[in-house]
């Protein structure tokens, strides 16, 4: 089956990271989009995302970006996934799924992260 639009933006949107293409994120994301990451930090605004975006990518990579599943609903997908990166010498990886919401441009208006260690434990076995 063929990814929607908004699916294709998703994918588009995560391959960004992991090539540092600001202009994806300037294109994807709505003037007035709103983006909570999964440990707190909210940004208000396509010019907070874009300077998030950049100072980030000045001490971090993201080595991968792994797109479990998707979901779409109306106008919201979600995104279960893996996430690996090295920030400033230190790298570490966690499970996470994203919340994002389109507006009726097409363009990502919120996106809200949660987040879940990697490694599993199975005490049952």
């Amino acid at each position: 089956m063929k990814d929607s639009f908004m699916q294709q933006a998703v994918r588009a949107y995560f391959e960004a990271w992991l090539r540092k293409n600001i202009g994806v994120v300037e294109r994807t994301f709505s003037k007035d989009a709103v983006y909570t990451e999964c440990y707190g930090p909210e940004y208000h605004g396509l010019e907070q995302i874009l300077r998030w975006f950049a100072d980030w990518n000045q001490k971090g990579t993201v080595l991968q970006w792994r797109i479990r599943r998707m979901l779409e609903q109306g106008r919201t997908v979600t995104v279960q996934w893996f996430f690996e990166c090295d920030y400033d010498g230190t790298v570490s990886a966690f499970d996470g799924v994203s919340v994002i919401d389109f507006d009726e441009a097409g363009k990502i208006c919120r996106l809200s992260e949660f987040q879940s260690k990697a490694e599993h434990i199975y005490p049952y076995e």
